[in-house]
């Protein structure tokens, strides 16, 4: 009897870690396939998400017709605290564990997959060239403006009356473009960072045979980029673009999730989301947006509007903009269950 049970203690021992580790494969999952029922959730899931994406981005830009919106309202503020604590947990929750997940896959091999942390050192690197093309930008055409308001001065300084290119005024209007360039450079380099994930994600999805995946991802998605798009029409609302632009930027952004559902549907046949290439491609690419989505949350929206002085002498305003930006990272951390 004893040794039986010596026995049957070294058999438990030997196949524990085969029993721990029997998920971890790279065979397609068993899931309940349904290519006609799964193309209906597709559809609607299109349908759904353009239409939220474009009332997401167009809220903010609609200042002039709604004054209440305009950025120099305070609700702006609370708003675009919202959209920051969206973006901030969008890169942590959504986007950086599913890079996590697909650069530590088994399906990858050992080496150099298994040797280096590398989503979290892709996600640092995208972070830090963000904030060198913020800083250079900004840098470029501070530089420039202030060469310009130079010139302007001394061309008027033929009478004596104007006075050298340190005026008040000119000071302030230099500071002023240099301003608005910034959020022009900041509402750019978000709207990269979005469209890199959106479009894996649809992909993902327009890929998908199995209508119990695609069911929840339909709400989920939808909420998902409608929040995301008022972030990023906040940004443009501060950005004062030509209207042209504006269109342009708006759209680009509510097609880009529904192109990558249309992608996806296209390769559905070919597509193995197991392959290393489509593993690596997606750890990547989404692990350099996790970067650029923190970074902008962190410094481009947090930092500049919290220590505004316009926020820094108004304590409504500020308990305002930190329950609004609670509420928006918790609404969207809680998003992650579904997708």
């Amino acid at each position: 009897m004893a040794q039986f049970k010596k026995t049957i203690f070294w058999y438990i021992l030997l196949i524990l870690p085969a029993i721990v580790l029997g998920d971890c494969t790279c065979d397609p999952e068993d899931e309940d396939r349904n290519k006609k029922e799964a193309l209906k959730y597709k559809m609607a899931a299109l349908a759904s998400i353009l239409v939220a994406s474009s009332i997401g981005v167009i809220i903010p830009v609609l200042g002039k017709a709604i004054p209440a919106l305009s950025p120099e309202r305070n609700l702006f503020f609370i708003v675009k605290a919202f959209a920051a604590g969206v973006i901030l947990s969008t890169g942590f929750i959504h986007v950086l564990p599913d890079a996590y997940e697909s650069l530590t896959s088994p399906c990858l091999a050992e080496h150099p997959w298994g040797d280096f942390p590398f989503s979290g050192f892709i996600a640092m690197v995208s972070a830090l060239a963000t904030l060198m093309v913020d800083t250079y930008a900004n840098s470029y055409y501070s530089k420039k403006n202030l060469k310009n308001g130079v010139v302007v001065a001394q061309s008027g300084d033929e009478g004596g009356v104007v006075h050298p290119h340190s005026h008040g005024s000119g000071s302030m209007m230099v500071d002023s473009e240099s301003e608005l360039l910034r959020y022009r450079v900041i509402s750019q380099v978000l709207e990269l960072g979005i469209i890199v994930h959106s479009v894996i994600i649809g992909i993902a999805l327009g890929a998908s045979e199995s209508p119990k995946t695609i069911k929840p991802l339909v709400a989920a998605l939808t909420f998902h980029q409608f929040f995301e798009g008022l972030g990023l029409g906040g940004c443009i609302a501060q950005a004062k673009l030509k209207s042209r632009t504006i269109a342009i930027m708006a759209l680009f952004f509510s097609l880009t999730t529904p192109i990558g559902i249309g992608i996806g549907l296209g390769i559905t046949n070919v597509y193995d989301e197991n392959s290393p290439t489509a593993l690596i491609v997606e750890g990547v690419f989404n692990s350099a947006s996790a970067g650029i989505l923190i970074y902008m949350a962190l410094v481009d929206f947090l930092a500049a509007d919290f220590m505004n002085p316009r926020m820094q002498g108004n304590g409504k305003l500020q308990l305002g903009a930190n329950i609004s930006l609670l509420l928006g990272a918790g609404l969207m951390s809680m998003l992650a269950k579904w997708a």
